[in-house]
């Protein structure tokens, strides 16, 4: 098995080398920036597989950094954990909606980030299935299976990679209804730290992107009560 490389980017040395301890310990290679200007320098050159990116750094913030990563196609699937000694619900959600996949906060346990380290990555290298189709198309929204593009009336949306499964679940079985539980057993996983209200932020992120109007969507649908699905309405 290809040993995965993850890139922590944080500007406390202390919290850095721990975490690069443990992980180094578990087999993974990493490398290591101590602002977000480096950070982002290494995302490049190094093509780390994973990065654990601190919220607030010097130079250049985690969270303009997150928005960096979703907006190059070379890194628009990187998957990125957001690490921020804010516990404030607010900071949460704001590196959710940014294009982060999953957050923790300080202090922390190692052993429960290195649990959600392991889930991202499962979870970034499931593939689509063989008889899959390269995209899916519905009224000008366009979903490219291989190279993870989407647009919307031929215009390009920056998606997290977390947003494009969710969208690419919801696409390929419209009409369906899937409640939280269900999206976060289908898109999610065997992740164990996710709460069901992280459906509803994803889903608005998402909204925001592909939606004229997030108030009245036309592919994402609300189903008062139960949750969501992809409109099976005629193009």
């Amino acid at each position: 098995m290809t040993q995965k490389k993850i890139l922590i980017a944080d500007d406390e040395k202390d919290i850095v080398e721990l975490i690069a301890y443990n992980l180094e310990r578990e087999g993974y290679a990493v490398v290591k920036a101590f602002d977000g200007q480096k950070a982002w320098e290494m995302i490049n050159a190094d093509k780390p597989d994973l990065v654990i990116l601190d919220l607030m750094m010097p130079e250049i913030s985690g969270m303009e950094v997150c928005r960096m990563i979703r907006r190059q196609a070379a890194t628009v699937a990187l998957p990125i954990i957001m690490l921020t000694a804010k516990s404030d619900s607010v900071d949460k959600i704001l590196g959710l909606e940014v294009g982060a996949d999953d957050y923790i906060t300080k202090p922390f346990h190692v052993r429960e980030l290195i649990a959600r380290i392991r889930a991202v990555l499962r979870r970034s290298e499931r593939l689509p299935d063989d008889d899959m189709p390269e995209s899916l198309d519905y009224a000008g929204l366009h979903v490219d299976l291989k190279s993870y593009q989407v647009t919307v009336d031929g215009k390009p949306v920056e998606l997290s990679s977390r947003e494009f499964r969710l969208l690419q679940f919801l696409i390929s079985h419209p009409g369906r209804v899937y409640s939280r539980e269900q999206l976060l057993d289908r898109v999610w996983g065997d992740e164990a730290f996710v709460e069901p209200r992280t459906v509803d932020v994803h889903i608005s992120r998402l909204r925001g992107a592909i939606e004229t109007s997030k108030e009245n969507p036309r592919y994402i649908l609300t189903v008062r009560g139960i949750g969501y699905k992809f409109t099976d309405e005629k193009a």
